[in-house]
């Protein structure tokens, strides 16, 4: 862990900016206070760049305006309403917000915009006292009024007020504590995490998108399995994502099956770890996708004689919830497909190593896969938890086997591109027919044969057309 006089220093050399200085001498001159606020301060002390560039500032919008004009023509006000004015420095883009002293009603998230005319006013409105780190310009001085540096190097999330308070205002703020959570692998401390568990249906009132936003940046942190933790254990996700604490299912006195749930978080870690092996780093489908692969087996849990248990089609009403789930949470058409494909598909491979697969079973796992053979491929691999070193091994070198074999036919064939050997338009020739239902039937006659038989060329396609054609 780095000490105090070392995490200066870091921030002094990210902060080391032509534009923060230049900046902060445009307000300072017109008689304004400026700081670098919030994410940047942050990172700079984890010697890390801010995505965004963030400043506060005594100046009103018409005054932050009016000297942002001056040195740059990029510029735009549709945060105005909100004090915010974004502007475009050369390669930085930045938003410069004025003090703010909002107030919440209790029943939304929005505020009743009111401006601050103190730093120390502004930075306590602010959801963590890691984000409540300010540096005053072009001075360079470092405010922390509310110890967010001694926070940041334990590693503790904390509200810089009453948590109940800052979670009243804005429930949004509990499900920011896991992400962050997520994103710094960092613990929450406990009287926060205490009020998150005792508000956690105030996060009702928070719009499914903005819940999406927070889940998709969980996801995508370092440390995942910290954030869902927390968002399990806190009661949120039994609001937002219930299909993750519905994982919990009783283990049986004899252990017929592992913990689900506990499977489902190793399975997200070790599918992160695949990710740089597949070049698909950092990737939100696959990571989802391993979070829920198994969130059909409360459904289809069943004890069987001999006191066994199964989940029988638990891939198949998995990917009916995920879809079900995705929707809820306004997931666009394209993610919550790729998702729930591979939800269906996740269980695919596990017949493989028991017997050998024909090249038409191979031919139709790629095309099942619908171009999410890799994360496929990766998802398969990480969905083996087992603890029999003897049986990974068995389990890994099938796979190796399938991915080869699947190599082999690429090279033999367009195989990432199955389709019948003859056009519809030359099906519609070879048997006289105008487009319809009989043309489609046509096809997929010819593309059962492209599977089973891999490409057989245009004239052993027609001759073999014409026989199934007669026949019927």
């Amino acid at each position: 862990m780095q000490s105090v006089t070392e995490a200066l220093k870091n921030l002094e050399v990210t902060t080391d900016n032509e534009l923060f200085v230049e900046l902060g001498k445009r307000f300072k001159d017109a008689g304004h206070e400026l700081a670098l606020v919030g994410g940047p301060v942050r990172d700079a002390f984890l010697g890390r760049t801010a995505p965004d560039i963030d400043f506060t500032t005594s100046a009103n919008p018409d005054q932050i305006l009016a000297i942002v004009k001056k040195m740059t023509k990029t510029h735009w006000d549709i945060g105005r309403a909100f004090g915010t004015i974004g502007a475009r420095f050369k390669d930085d883009t930045a938003e410069i917000t004025t003090y703010r002293a909002d107030k919440y009603s209790v029943d939304s998230r929005k505020p009743q915009v009111a401006f601050g005319t103190d730093l120390n006013e502004d930075l306590f409105r602010r959801d963590f006292t890691i984000n409540s780190m300010a540096l005053r310009l072009p001075e360079k001085t470092f405010v922390d009024p509310f110890n967010g540096l001694a926070d940041l190097l334990a590693g503790v999330i904390r509200t810089p007020g009453k948590p109940e308070d800052s979670f009243s205002d804005d429930p949004l703020r509990m499900l920011r504590a896991t992400r962050f959570a997520s994103q710094l692998g960092f613990e929450i401390e406990p009287a926060t995490f205490a009020a998150m568990t005792a508000m956690a249906s105030r996060i009702e009132i928070i719009s499914a998108e903005r819940i999406q936003q927070e889940l998709v940046k969980l996801m995508l942190g370092k440390y995942p399995r910290k954030g869902l933790t927390a968002l399990v254990d806190s009661g949120l996700a039994a609001i937002v994502l219930p299909e993750l604490p519905a994982l919990k299912l009783e283990v049986d006195e004899h252990h017929h099956h592992k913990d689900v749930y506990e499977h489902t978080l190793t399975v997200v870690e070790q599918a992160i770890d695949y990710e740089k092996d597949y070049e698909l780093e950092p990737d939100f489908a696959l990571r989802f996708a391993a979070l829920l692969h198994d969130c059909g087996k409360p459904k289809t849990r069943r004890l069987e004689p001999g006191g066994s248990v199964s989940f029988h089609q638990h891939d198949m009403v998995g990917a009916r919830i995920a879809k079900k789930r995705m929707q809820a949470l306004k997931f666009d058409n394209e993610t919550t497909k790729t998702v729930c494909r591979l939800i269906e598909l996740h269980l695919r491979f596990f017949g493989y190593g028991d017997q050998a697969w024909t090249d038409s079973a191979v031919r139709r796992y790629v095309r099942d896969a619908e171009g999410q053979l890799v994360r496929l491929h990766a998802l398969t691999r990480a969905d083996v938890t087992t603890r029999n070193q003897r049986k990974a091994e068995r389990l890994s070198f099938a796979y190796d086997d399938l991915e080869a074999r699947i190599a082999k036919l690429r090279e033999q064939e367009e195989l990432d591109a199955l389709r019948p050997d003859l056009s519809g338009e030359e099906i519609m020739e070879i048997l006289d027919l105008k487009p319809g239902p009989e043309v489609g039937k046509a096809r997929n006659f010819l593309m059962e044969l492209r599977l089973e038989e891999g490409a057989l060329g245009a004239e052993e396609a027609k001759s073999r057309l014409l026989q199934w054609w007669q026949a019927r």
